[in-house]
């Protein structure tokens, strides 16, 4: 059995969704495991990790049109000491993911046809954000 873990630090440019796929991929193809599953869990509470649409824009755009409607950020907070962009920030990571796992085949991630991993930037300021990648199989 193999285990390769790999710190990602991921720099976001403020609310946006940063594509990963290619990143995960190498560090799965450098990690030597051709069947397993790939762990990955970003290690922050106003950051999200999805997996969608990875071909047309405009659904990440629609997704992150939905969640601004649902999570506004000009309501009277309690927690409000780091801008009005945190707490909303951290309802958005709780409505999404902080970990997902994908299985490996042949040394590849299994995703469909259509789906790529994103870093899901929920506060204005840009950032750099660890993601644990951790790899095991044989």
């Amino acid at each position: 059995m193999i285990h390769h873990q790999h710190l990602l630090k991921v720099k976001t440019t403020g609310k946006s969704l940063i594509k990963i796929t290619p990143k995960i991929q190498s560090i799965v193809a450098e990690s030597g495991v051709k069947t397993g599953l790939c762990s990955l869990f970003l290690r922050h509470t106003s950051a999200s990790l999805i997996i969608q649409e990875n071909a047309d824009p405009d659904v990440l755009r629609d997704l992150e049109n939905f969640l601004a409607d649902l999570v506004p950020e000009n309501r009277n907070y309690f927690h409000s000491t780091e801008g009005p962009d945190d707490m909303p920030a951290h309802i958005r990571t709780v409505l999404t993911h902080s970990s997902e796992q994908i299985p490996v085949n042949q040394g590849y991630l299994v995703l469909g046809t259509w789906q790529g991993i994103y870093v899901w930037e929920h506060r204005s300021q840009g950032s750099v954000r660890d993601l644990v990648v951790h790899i095991s199989g044989e």
